[in-house]
């Protein structure tokens, strides 16, 4: 299992269309099909930090799943609205495997 971590530079005047930009991913990923965490927006401290984070099999099921996402109406329609709305400055991912269980249980 891979875990990718996205980590987002939004505008700070902008973190009310960043929520619903993650609340539409809410629908489109799982059914796309990526494991989805969930998506987390600035409470307290840096207002211009958010991440999206969630689980494939394989670097292989994740490029099926980009296909499938990117053919999507609502994936679509949600990445025209970031682009229109210019919320995002910067977005990186970082893929990680898990090293460690909670309270130590074996994985």
């Amino acid at each position: 299992m891979l875990t990718c971590i996205i980590r987002y530079q939004i505008d700070p005047t902008k973190t009310d269309a960043f929520r619903h930009y993650a609340r539409t991913w809410g629908t489109a990923i799982p059914r796309c099909g990526a494991d989805l965490i969930g998506y987390y927006a600035p409470h307290e401290g840096s207002s211009t930090l958010a991440y999206g984070i969630y689980n494939v099999p394989s670097l292989a099921a994740y490029e099926a799943y980009r296909a499938r996402l990117a053919e999507d109406p609502l994936g679509r329609e949600n990445y025209a609205f970031a682009q229109s709305e210019k919320f995002i400055l910067r977005e990186d991912r970082t893929w990680l495997t898990l090293a460690s269980a909670p309270h130590g249980e074996p994985i």
